[in-house]
């Protein structure tokens, strides 16, 4: 029989077990498992983009900044919900904050063509009826995931692109403007070094093009998007971005592409990606994470994983997603070195993250 010395957990132990329990309740690298302990009045997560985001590329300065607007969006959708704003009304008016920001590729401050063009991408899908929207190749729509909105609710289509989604946008009374108010000089400048690199390239007799082999950490990152959940139960994502640095051709990703970039469903979750859209579309990320709930009953979190970390890490797909379902669980999970970040549920304060 034991005495009572044996019995007795030492402390190095209890720590020990502590420890091991901590590290099982919260995942390693990307990977964001973040469950409220009881179903909040109301939540919303959003990004602004997945990529080579290290402390070192950043000054604390423009670190700080993106912390700050991360943060302004959370506090604006917070304000809104509390109020009683609907999923859909709090996703567009986020994105808007997004869109304004040339912190990110989205709006004002989205990437350049290869032609020197800011074309813009969105899409935006409601939980509650399946309802979805978007635009592609859209350059004078201030808010181009208004005029996805806009396709949603006042159209019988689901995708619109090019100088027809702009004369609708322009029909429905959205806000339009000279193509100059996109473009700014970081971004510029980006396209020049993406075109250097593809002059070496083709030199050097390399295939791909600059925009694909770019070492820049913004050739095809800085997308943004937002899912949320209201007060009445109901879920929406949306997501809008300038594509990729150095594009061709009328090159169109994820983002605005309804199961891929973005989805949404009450029975299951909210999602909005970023990353290298290529295979965001091949592998229908968003709605993927959405199937794999519903057909094999995992949860947000173990989707996601399985989607971004095991299927996408293995085709050589970079990027991550966010994502929530009706009982307020958050997913922020990428496979790349960094993503801006962040969520806030009701009676909680708002969580900004950039790095791993």
């Amino acid at each position: 029989m034991q005495n009572e010395d044996q019995m007795r957990i030492h402390p190095f132990l209890f720590i020990f077990m502590a420890i091991a329990i901590l590290a099982t309740s919260v995942t390693q690298g990307g990977k964001a498992d973040v469950k409220p302990d009881k179903k909040p009045e109301f939540a919303l997560v959003i990004h602004g983009g997945a990529g080579t985001i290290k402390r070192k590329n950043l000054t604390p300065e423009r670190e700080q900044a993106y912390r700050d607007k991360l943060q302004e969006v959370l506090l604006h959708g917070k304000k809104r919900l509390k109020k009683g704003a609907s999923a859909v009304d709090v996703v567009e008016s986020c994105i808007h904050l997004l869109e304004d920001s040339p912190l990110f590729n989205a709006g004002r401050g989205a990437v350049f063509t290869h032609d020197g063009k800011n074309e813009l991408d969105a899409s935006i899908m409601d939980g509650a009826t399946l309802d979805a929207g978007a635009v592609a190749g859209v350059t004078t729509v201030r808010h181009p995931i208004s005029a996805a909105r806009a396709v949603m609710e006042q159209s019988p289509h689901v995708m619109m692109s090019g100088p027809g989604a702009e004369t609708f946008a322009r029909d429905q009374g959205l806000e339009m403007v000279d193509p100059e108010y996109f473009a700014t000089e970081r971004r510029k400048q980006q396209l020049q070094r993406a075109k250097q690199r593809e002059a070496e390239q083709e030199r050097k007799g390399e295939p791909g093009h600059g925009m694909l082999l770019s070492e820049d950490n913004d050739y095809k990152f800085g997308t943004v998007g937002v899912a949320v959940l209201d007060k009445a139960g109901n879920i929406a994502a949306g997501t809008s971005t300038g594509g990729m640095t150095n594009k061709r051709w009328g090159r169109i990703g994820d983002s605005p592409v309804i199961g891929a970039g973005t989805y949404a469903n009450n029975a299951t979750c909210a999602i909005s990606c970023t990353g290298h859209g290529e295979y965001f579309i091949r592998y229908a990320v968003a709605h993927d994470i959405s199937a794999l709930m519903a057909y094999k009953g995992l949860s947000l979190q173990e989707a996601a994983e399985e989607v971004v970390m095991k299927k996408l890490k293995a085709a050589g797909g970079t990027g991550g997603v966010i994502g929530l379902d009706r009982q307020g669980n958050v997913t922020m999970t990428f496979n790349s070195a960094g993503m801006y970040r962040g969520y806030l549920r009701a009676g909680e304060k708002p969580v900004v993250k950039i790095f791993k």
